[in-house]
């Protein structure tokens, strides 16, 4: 007897009435022997609470039997109950539903037929192949009965999300509240076209599924905006005409992640009627129950959940037990060998791999040991499960890289210890447990299951070649574009990437803000390096590079080596008064350095250590200018200064 079984039995015939969320908890963490302390830990609730609750429905269960009942002698009572009522029943199981039995003790001694649907679609709520997973249930159940409640399901494909929401809106249905299903897979593309498109069609599906007129043109308001109209229509028309709470399901979310321009409203809205809750007596109604996957966050390139708003349910892998009370249920006896233990070693677990193996295993035809050899190789029967995460890994080599490195590893490795990978080792262990490929335990990673440790490692190491020629070409491209951009003797940007960088500015803020551009050049300084030689030359060219970098503090700017002894600074959004007094205290500031012509062949200069000569040009960008011009009037301004006797600035 499982405890679904032992649920329905409390229910429908020993108390005749459903048992609060909260009794629910406690029937089923008994029965899995829990103790109280291990209920209140991994639940809401607190313990005092949970004693007093659990004592009223031993006693309501102690009536009904006419014996003492416990939380120690609960299994124990409730089985004699159901061998008593078996041994008095005259009910038989019709002949289509049995099988002849196999030999083989993973083969099943008895099925029903009708349970052999292929895995894969969610599992209503009276489905008997629903494995309970306390205390997500409980949790989930309780909190729709809060007001303005947002409830977060989130998970991998596959895991069991809709599964769980079937369940919460069955439960919404027995505390008789408003129910609204929303499935953003059923939308079609030009939904998305805008967020005041998207917000009509979500205003007029809650309005119809509530049985409501749509009446959008009588709340919509173009110069109030559409999420003021959106907020306006839901609190002033939908709530204001219902009476029970209204549990509103969003399903497929990650639809939405899509697309970022709505998203990026939508999510904030969700937040935002939360919030409302608590001073707005309407919005007290609404219960938001969030689905979504997380493998959506890899190709939307996101380092963290897109959505952080509520109680988040995070759904979590089956148990041994879990694996066997699912495998009586197709009528496969697993309670007293390994077989169980021996799944959980290839699949961890997975819901959705374990009821595959259980229905190809339920269907005849092979053994465990043939499914499990199978399993992690092209004709296996997960081929289509690994397939598609072969895809995403193709598209995101460095986490490739990652995951390879965890699948040849023989145990789990410390986070930061993935360094095949350029993703920062955090973000690349967020994004394989997304994907539901490794497991996390606080600050170890490791591969979830053998399925993918033996299939991955296989598969990308015959990729691995060309996905490292892949990354390395990558990486030589970034370093030439790189070298080809840089001054290797003052690692400042050169003259290629000035000329690069105004082309794209130009088109930035064109028409909107100035751009300044001052060119400095060292006086004499041909004469200095002749005298003293190139290496104290280039010594002279990286400490003066490096002062100016310090001197100009505006993080905007942009300075460079724009050739020998000239150097050049970009300002944008810098006014010519601006730009004149930046230039001033770059020629000053030469001077503090104290760079000496001292040698004896030098002499009879105005000055006794290295100054600069300097142009500054301004314009505000525009179809009739060109960087070309910006830099030619820099150039003019900078040759006046060399002609009238040098160490001074120069404006056009």
């Amino acid at each position: 007897m499982n405890v679904d079984e032992v649920l329905e039995i409390v229910e429908q015939v020993l108390l005749s009435r459903r048992l609060s969320p909260v009794e629910q908890l406690i029937l089923r963490q008994s029965w899995l022997k829990q103790s109280y302390s291990e209920i209140a830990e991994h639940s809401t609730y607190d313990y005092t609470h949970l004693k007093e609750v659990a004592s009223q429905l031993w006693y309501e269960l102690s009536k009904a039997l006419g014996k003492k009942v416990t939380k120690k002698n609960l299994p124990l009572v409730l089985k004699k109950y159901q061998q008593d009522k078996v041994a008095h029943s005259t009910m038989k199981v019709p002949q289509e539903f049995l099988t002849p039995a196999k030999a083989q003790p993973y083969f099943p001694s008895s099925v029903p037929q009708t349970l052999l649907a292929f895995p894969g679609a969610p599992v209503p709520p009276d489905s008997p192949l629903y494995i309970h997973r306390p205390p997500i249930e409980e949790l989930a159940c309780s909190q729709i009965s809060q007001p303005g409640c947002v409830l977060r399901i989130k998970a991998p494909k596959k895991m069991g999300k809709s599964s769980l929401l079937n369940r919460v809106m069955a439960h919404a249905k027995a505390l008789d509240y408003n129910r609204v299903f929303l499935d953003f897979q059923e939308a079609e593309e030009a939904v998305f076209a805008s967020l005041d498109k998207f917000l009509r069609w979500l205003c007029a599906n809650l309005s119809r599924c509530l049985h409501l007129n749509p009446r959008l043109e009588d709340y919509w308001d173009e110069e109030l905006g559409s999420k003021v109209s959106c907020r306006i229509y839901i609190e002033g028309y939908l709530l204001e005409r219902i009476d029970s709470p209204l549990v509103l399901a969003f399903n497929e979310v990650n639809r939405v992640f899509e697309h970022p321009q709505i998203a990026q409203e939508f999510l904030p809205m969700l937040r935002f009627w939360h919030e409302q809750a608590r001073v707005v007596e309407n919005w007290q109604k609404l219960r938001v129950v969030v689905v979504h996957t997380t493998e959506v966050y890899i190709p939307l390139k996101l380092n963290q959940s897109p959505f952080n708003v509520g109680l988040s349910i995070k759904l979590l892998p089956f148990t041994r037990e879990q694996v066997e009370e699912l495998a009586a249920l197709y009528g496969l006896d697993w309670s007293n060998n390994n077989y169980s233990q021996q799944l959980m070693t290839m699949v961890g677990g997975h819901p959705y791999l374990v009821n595959m193996a259980l229905y190809y295993l339920c269907r005849g035809g092979m053994s465990l040991e043939e499914l499990l050899q199978a399993a992690p190789t092209q004709g296996g029967i997960y081929t289509d499960h690994l397939r598609s995460h072969l895809a995403i890994l193709r598209d995101e080599p460095q986490l490739a890289l990652a995951l390879q490195q965890l699948a040849s590893a023989k145990d789990s490795i410390p986070i930061e210890a993935l360094t095949q990978s350029q993703l920062p080792s955090a973000i690349a262990a967020y994004k394989l447990e997304s994907m539901g490929l490794v497991k996390l335990e606080g600050n170890q990673v490791s591969i979830s299951c053998q399925l993918y440790r033996i299939y991955f490692r296989q598969q990308l190491k015959e990729e691995q070649g060309i996905e490292v020629q892949m990354v390395q070409l990558e990486q030589q491209k970034q370093e030439i574009q790189r070298l080809y951009n840089m001054d290797e003797l003052t690692q400042l940007p050169n003259q290629h990437y000035i000329n690069q960088y105004l082309e794209t500015k130009w088109q930035q803020i064109r028409g909107v803000q100035p751009l300044s551009l001052i060119l400095c050049n060292i006086d004499y300084f041909r004469f200095y390096n002749d005298a003293h030689g190139n290496p104290a030359g280039d010594a002279t060219l990286q400490q003066i590079a490096s002062a100016i970098s310090n001197w100009v503090r505006d993080p905007k700017a942009v300075v460079a080596r724009y050739g020998g002894d000239e150097f050049a600074v970009i300002l944008p959004r810098t006014d010519t008064k601006a730009a004149a007094a930046i230039a001033e205290n770059l020629r000053e500031g030469i001077k503090t350095l104290e760079i000496a012509y001292a040698h004896p062949r030098l002499s009879g200069f105005p000055s006794q250590v290295l100054t600069f000569s300097l142009g500054v040009a301004t314009t505000v960008p525009n179809p009739d200018t060109s960087p070309a011009m910006l830099i030619a009037a820099a150039q003019e301004a900078l040759s006046e200064s060399k002609l009238l006797e040098r160490d001074r600035v120069t404006v056009k």
